[in-house]
């Protein structure tokens, strides 16, 4: 003969396991900004000239310009298609400007001047104090370099 217990009770939580991992919040950080492109190759060309980074390659549809505090990828149209579809139109960036601290604005604007075709506004301070040059990538993409102002 054999008798069955059947115990009944509430199942209340309890503490984290001791090997699950701990909760933390991580604050916010832009490292990466992704420019999708229908020339990975002419693009590249451009940044390395402009940067002076040597690019990090990963196969003809992918590169990256690691900056001192985060990177700039460019990414071709026809493989993002590939990986989201519908989710990315190359060289219709109307609204952002990619934004590069410099020594010396005036400096990198006498070297850029053959290289760079499109240019929006010269070696300007702004009234925030710093001093700035506008232009476009060949993707048309706006490109700020800057100077800081001087601190007192």
């Amino acid at each position: 003969m054999f008798t069955i217990f059947l115990l009944l009770g509430t199942i209340r939580p309890t503490s984290p396991r001791v090997d699950a991992p701990p909760q933390s919040h991580i604050d916010p950080a832009l490292i990466n900004t992704c420019l999708i492109t229908n020339d990975v190759k002419a693009l590249t060309a451009f940044y390395a000239q402009v940067l002076q980074i040597e690019p990090r390659k990963s196969g003809d549809d992918y590169v990256e310009f690691p900056t001192k505090v985060g990177t700039l990828a460019l990414f071709a149209a026809s493989a993002q298609e590939k990986y989201i579809p519908g989710s990315a139109t190359a060289g219709q960036n109307h609204s952002s400007i990619l934004e590069f601290r410099v020594g010396n604005v005036d400096e990198e604007y006498v070297r850029l001047r053959p290289i760079v075709k499109s240019w929006v506004k010269g070696p300007t301070t702004q009234p925030w104090g710093t001093r700035s040059i506008y232009f476009r990538d060949p993707d048309g993409n706006l490109v700020n370099l800057f100077t800081p102002p001087p601190t007192k």
